[in-house]
């Protein structure tokens, strides 16, 4: 017993006994004050009762972490990062883009001042761990479908946010459809002997088939490593990358899957009604668990060259041209 209590800390236990060694004895006094502060605020947040992160809302591919809270509602919560993948969202500037539902005249003629002060107020909350996250009431992620259906309708959406009202429109259907089945099971008594996770696999038959090809398949790994290999900012200024990402992506990615495969997938666009990137026009069993497969190579080697004339070599070693005498 003697010899564990004598054991040197280690981890953040080392590091921290470090730092306090450097402090004064008004600087430790001060940061105590502070971690003691700290702990009763984290003591007195509603905490979570149901829900892990590890069992997340599921739709398709789609996965919403939420939670339900202790406090006089019961509140359900989506999490920040579940909400911005519900509306197809990267996790990167979550906040600017509720800015604009909340501050940005777009939206503005169709979101109440009740949705604007829950935007300005998300909810901090404990997790099963004693961590703090924040989140938002699950209900927002209707009433943001619903604005972005309505500014739609009136033809104000940008060109970039189409494919987000779509999803949004998806959604909707989807919810509507749970909600009704929800009801009937409530006052049958049906909803006392239904099996756990239901109600969620019903909206994913509904919308999953649907919703699918608007799951983002080139993450933003892919964008922020072709960036510093490219030598520009992450992410680009007003969020548009160049244009000529199109080409080298064509180039490392298209190109290595397999011999003539851009030229079929434009060619099957071309017939399609439905207009898309050339990933959407994959097929679900093989080529879109291909291209997952293949891009995360990319990124691997990304991530190991220097720059771009260094990824290029490195590249060509792992993943030779298919299609040499295309340009």
């Amino acid at each position: 017993m003697q010899n564990e209590l004598k054991k040197e800390p280690t981890g953040k236990a080392k590091g921290g006994k470090a730092r306090a060694a450097k402090m004064s004895p008004e600087e430790r006094k001060e940061a105590s004050q502070k971690m003691v502060k700290a702990k009763a605020e984290i003591a007195t947040l509603p905490k979570v009762m149901a829900g892990s992160k590890d069992d997340p809302l599921k739709i398709g591919e789609i996965e919403l972490e939420c939670y339900v809270l202790d406090d006089e509602e019961q509140t359900r919560v989506l999490t920040t990062t579940g909400l911005a993948t519900g509306l197809g969202w990267s996790q990167n500037g979550v906040g600017s883009r509720l800015a604009l539902f909340g501050e940005g005249k777009q939206f503005n003629p169709f979101v109440s001042k009740e949705i604007t002060q829950v935007l300005d107020a998300p909810i901090k909350f404990r997790t099963p761990t004693n961590s703090t996250a924040f989140g938002y009431p699950a209900t927002l992620l209707v009433e943001l479908c619903e604005a972005l259906l309505s500014a739609r309708d009136k033809g104000i959406l940008r060109t970039q946010q189409a494919h987000i009202a779509k999803r949004a429109e998806l959604l909707m259907r989807g919810f509507a459809r749970v909600g009704i089945v929800a009801l009937v099971d409530e006052a049958t008594g049906y909803q006392r002997i239904r099996e756990r996770n239901a109600l969620a696999k019903i909206l994913e038959a509904f919308v999953a088939k649907e919703l699918q090809p608007w799951v983002h398949t080139f993450q933003p790994d892919y964008y922020e490593q072709m960036c510093r290999l490219r030598g520009i900012p992450y992410p680009p200024q007003k969020r548009n990358f160049p244009a000529y990402f199109g080409t080298l992506t064509n180039k490392i990615v298209y190109d290595r899957l397999a011999p003539g495969l851009r030229d079929e997938l434009k060619a099957t666009a071309a017939k399609s009604s439905r207009r898309g990137r050339l990933h959407q026009h994959l097929t679900q069993e093989i080529g879109h668990p291909r291209l997952r497969e293949h891009l995360s190579s990319v990124i691997a080697v990304m991530k190991l060259s220097s720059d771009y004339e260094d990824f290029e070599g490195k590249f060509e070693i792992v993943h030779p041209d298919l299609n040499p005498q295309k340009d």
